[in-house]
């Protein structure tokens, strides 16, 4: 294989909902681009993508697949990403490495849920955007009407460059109006026949072909000068105005395929390889230190590996993208983030699961490597003298969460290595070791996310796993001020324990000060602050520490030592066991024995003091409410609505826009737990949400006197 510059090198990504065609076009570019010899049929599983048994086993894909094809001397890399919004980091990743978006709509269903999420992608990527109408041989396939729908959603810059003659079963020919041909195949679809546009369909692909002249003489000055004059554009001037228009998003052209016929793919690969913006057109990326980095064959050399799998009787596959200068077969290379140095020993161009051996690749290019020693995903290697390092990849935030245990807990470390492993595949997997909650935490983007890690856990790695709902990290705190005063006393022979702490606990608001004078009961109890301590809290909120102790009642020396104590309770609140916050405690007398007190007699009289004051401190649960976002076809909005309240959520508004609705609402993450799985159900998988933390906010009385009771039940039964 050559090796191709700079400039005749494009990066393509394939998006679209699932059961979109992705994996069946893939199939029919490589087959055109003879990388393979016969296509490949999804039933059947035998795609060069979802070649992994856990894409066979479901019949969806998981992972995106890298590829590439030469057409017309230049070299098209392209990733066919996985449809579903569970595996929205493989599409964020073909995104950010990428130059130019493929979505695939289907011909009878045309804009969805998933496609809006896809285009919003893009657009703050600032990626190019060329809509691909498949499945034109659909009995329900309405081209007008896809064309209309995508017209009133994205406005007046899309573009159609072609339209279909007959939708459904007799679909075999279309009208191309940026050539102004007509294009038509046989049954086994391949080479097309290219003839003049038919005298009956002139009329409507001369409006089109006006139209995209205009389109395309708007991004360039020269171009527009011409049209003006003359209204018309030769072939190349187009392709170039379409060019620019598609680098600055001010067109979004509309292309047609059959992919499962092999018709249309070929007349699309021209464009993409005649037309798409090359990897030196597209805007510099940056990196950590905030300098542009071109795509130069003769700069540094920098890769950024954005991809590992872990393949049977191989070991772990590293994709990259070769960010600047050329890499060797060969070269040494340091890691940015690791400090490792490592040997690039063999470089392959990728066609899924087959690899092409290559002794080069410049700047732009996308290629894979095998047995590094200590790469992982988003890690950047670099040449002499060449300092990159890049985190441009930002990943939404978890959205389903599951508690995970292995059957047998002998296989507890096994089990946490083999997530690692996957965390490295799929970033957006989150592994938490809760000490909080006692359990070990998988967040991800939903439920069908979790049933393949279960599913490749079980078969690939043979551990049995167990999915539990995950517990709620509650917080306590106090409402009111209260006193409290509590004696340890021990004798057992020898030296002894004692230790009498006596403290005031109230809510510790920021900014207001300490009262001079508390009162409880008929006494009065006077405050002189000798010292303050502000403790920052990991879980969020202060414990703030008052020392008012007069007359050395109790030696400075034992102050840490209540602090422990106090940090004791803090780490296990007294009503759930949760973690408490936001409290001030006034630690305004006590008494010490000369002999028999020690840290430890210290230590237990300030956790236990504090616990009882906090007791009659009026204390609350406080719980996490998170801030969702549900997007929605507008006509099942309702029912979105009704369940959003069920779940104690409060809704802030709703944005329409053309048929979608964006809903707003703030929601407990307890009514969270399995929010996907009801989501997917109630809209039929048309709807999409997201989640973010938002505050902690007081518990209902009902709720908080169940969750007490519950725990109580618990320490009986350890007790």
């Amino acid at each position: 294989m050559k090796t191709y510059k700079t400039n005749e090198i494009k990066n393509i990504a394939l998006l679209g909902n699932d059961g979109s065609g992705k994996t069946t076009l893939t199939e029919a570019m490589l087959y055109e681009a003879g990388i393979i010899k016969r296509r490949g049929r999804v039933s059947q599983n035998t795609t060069v993508s979802d070649y992994f048994p856990v894409e066979h086993e479901y019949g969806y894909s998981v992972f995106s697949t890298v590829c590439h094809v030469e057409w017309n001397n230049k070299k098209i890399n392209f990733i066919d990403c996985p449809g579903s919004d569970d595996f929205v980091g493989s599409t964020l990743t073909a995104l950010n490495v990428t130059d130019t978006a493929i979505i695939l709509l289907k011909g009878a269903v045309g804009v969805e849920v998933g496609t809006q999420n896809h285009f919003r992608y893009t657009e703050k990527l600032g990626k190019p955007v060329i809509f691909l109408a498949n499945q034109l041989d659909d009995e329900n396939c309405d081209f007008d009407q896809l064309l209309e729908q995508l017209t009133s959603i994205y406005g007046s810059k899309v573009i159609p460059i072609q339209y279909p003659i007959e939708t459904g079963p007799n679909f075999n020919a279309l009208i191309d109006v940026l050539l102004m041909k007509k294009y038509s195949w046989g049954p086994e679809g391949g080479a097309p026949t290219i003839e003049d546009v038919p005298a009956e369909e002139m009329d409507k692909a001369m409006e089109m072909h006006k139209a995209l002249v205009e389109a395309a003489a708007e991004h360039d000055e020269t171009l527009m000068e011409k049209f003006f004059e003359s209204e018309a554009l030769t072939e190349d001037e187009m392709r170039e105005g379409i060019r620019k228009g598609l680098a600055s998003r001010g067109m979004f052209p509309v292309f047609c395929v059959c992919a499962g016929k092999d018709m249309g793919v070929r007349r699309l690969m021209e464009f993409l390889g005649n037309v798409v913006p090359f990897v030196d057109e597209m805007p510099k990326v940056f990196n950590t230190r905030g300098e542009e980095v071109a795509p130069d064959p003769n700069g540094p050399t920098s890769l950024f590996f954005f991809k590992t799998a872990m393949e049977p009787h191989i070991g772990e596959v590293q994709y990259f993208k070769v960010m600047s200068g050329t890499i060797h077969e060969g070269a040494d290379l340091a890691n940015a983030d690791r400090g490792s140095k490592e040997r690039m020993a063999q470089l392959f161009c990728c066609a899924g699961a087959n690899r092409i051996k290559v002794e080069e690749l410049v700047a732009g290019d996308i290629g894979c490597t095998v047995k590094l020693k200590d790469v992982k995903t988003g890690n950047t290697l670099n040449g002499k003298d060449c300092e990159n390092r890049f985190n441009f990849i930002k990943y939404p935030n978890a959205k389903y969460s599951r508690a995970i245990r292995a059957v047998n807990e002998q296989e507890t470390e096994k089990m946490m290595n083999a997530l690692q492993k996957m965390r490295e595949e799929d970033p957006t997997w989150q592994i938490e070791q809760s000490k909080e909650l006692k359990q070990i935490i998988v967040h991800g983007q939903g439920e069908f996310h979790l049933r393949t890690l279960k599913w490749r856990m079980e078969n690939n790695d043979k551990i049995q796993i167990v999915f539990d709902e995950p517990k709620i990290p509650y917080r306590e705190t106090i409402t009111k001020s209260a006193r409290a005063d509590y004696r340890h006393k021990k004798q057992s022979g020898g030296s002894g324990q004692f230790g009498e702490v006596h403290l005031i606990v109230e809510p510790y608001v920021e900014g207001e000060p300490v009262k001079e004078v508390y009162k409880f009961g008929n006494q009065e109890y006077r405050i002189n602050v000798k010292d303050t301590q502000e403790i920052p809290l990991e879980w969020g909120g202060k414990l703030v520490l008052i020392n008012s102790i007069v007359g050395g009642a109790i030696d400075a020396r034992f102050i840490p030592a209540i602090l422990k104590g106090l940090m004791d309770r803090i780490e296990q609140g007294p009503l759930t066991g949760s973690y408490a916050r936001d409290v001030r405690v006034i630690i305004y007398d006590g008494k010490m024995h000369p002999v028999d007190s020690n840290e430890i007699s210290f230590r237990l009289a300030g956790r236990n003091a504090f616990a009882d004051a906090f007791k009659n401190a009026n204390p609350k649960l406080l719980e996490p409410i998170y801030e969702v976002e549900v997007f929605v076809p507008s006509e099942i909005m309702g029912d979105v609505m009704s369940d959003i309240n069920g779940r104690r959520g409060m809704v802030l508004g709703m944005e329409t826009e053309k048929n979608f609705t964006t809903l707003k609402a703030l929601v407990p993450l307890k009514e969270m737990s399995s929010y996907s799985t009801t989501l997917s159900s109630l809209t039929g998988g048309r709807a999409t949400f997201t989640m973010k933390f938002k505050s902690y906010e007081l518990v209902p009385g009902d709720v908080q006197d169940k969750l007490i009771k519950e725990y109580e039940a618990t320490q009986k039964d350890e007790d």
